[in-house]
């Protein structure tokens, strides 16, 4: 078993150390399924006692909001604020800068005050608390680019903690034209993933696309579900699946670890 849910640490009159959020696409999405596995077998092996919500978790509600359904968006908020307070829930870690940016800065407003921290975050402590450490050797010769996502970078000003994460890997990190506080979106954002997008010169996904592929990258590191889905079709777009990974950063050193 990979991991208890909260239900199961209460019944036994335990407490976890941290909420696990897994989010929709974490949950439900095949590929974002992957990133999951390799978090939870991070946190495992990290000796992390932590807990899903499993079939009480529902959606944030950051999509409702984002389409303009607000009424929507606090029927869900309010829903997963009355489990989370039900199981006394103090620490919550995500893979989604799309849950993380909600639950950290949306739901206080309605009832739901914890701490909340992206899994970039989380690895980087563990990494700093030596709980995790990562082995050498898996990325050697490899170029691996990094893409921002909107809400960890901008929204939220968390540049570095993905980047020191990456730094243990033993590949050449490279910076794309755009990065940082003047990174480009993926496309996904505002609610664009669920929709056509509007008539333009280009797609976003592929504009960003073909500046990780114009760094010579093999990889192209992610820190978010809806990134990976954009960035995965982009790469696609130009004939460069075969060549070009496009990857979550927990993958990265979970891979490392042979986890």
């Amino acid at each position: 078993m990979l991991a208890k849910t909260m239900q199961e640490y209460a019944s036994a009159g335990e407490t976890p150390e941290v909420l696990f959020w897994v989010g929709c696409a974490g949950s439900f999405d095949e590929r974002a399924q992957r990133v999951t596995q390799s978090f939870a077998k991070i946190l495992n092996a990290s000796g992390v006692k932590f807990a899903i919500l499993g079939h009480e978790e529902g959606c944030t509600g950051d999509p409702a909001k984002r389409a303009g359904n607000e009424f929507l968006f606090q029927m869900q908020a309010t829903q997963n604020i009355e489990t989370l307070n039900g199981y006394g829930v103090k620490k919550v870690v995500t893979a989604c800068p799309h849950c993380f940016n909600t639950l950290k800065n949306e739901y206080p407003s309605l009832g739901g005050n914890y701490d909340v921290v992206h899994h970039t975050q989380f690895l980087n402590e563990l990494l700093s608390s030596g709980a995790l450490s990562v082995e050498g050797g898996a990325y050697e010769g490899k170029k691996i680019t990094y893409h921002d996502s909107c809400y960890l970078g901008r929204a939220n000003d968390i540049y570095e903690a993905p980047r020191q994460v990456m730094e243990k890997l033993d590949g050449d990190l490279v910076e794309m034209k755009r990065c940082k506080t003047n990174g480009l979106c993926c496309g996904a954002g505002g609610a664009q993933m669920f929709k056509e997008a509007e008539k333009g010169e280009e797609e976003i996904n592929v504009e960003r696309a073909e500046e990780a592929i114009a760094n010579d990258a093999d990889i192209v590191a992610v820190n978010c579900p809806f990134c990976m889905t954009m960035m995965r079709d982009g790469v696609k777009h130009f004939d460069k699946e075969q060549t070009v990974e496009v990857k979550d950063i927990s993958e990265l050193i979970a891979d490392a670890n042979k986890l």
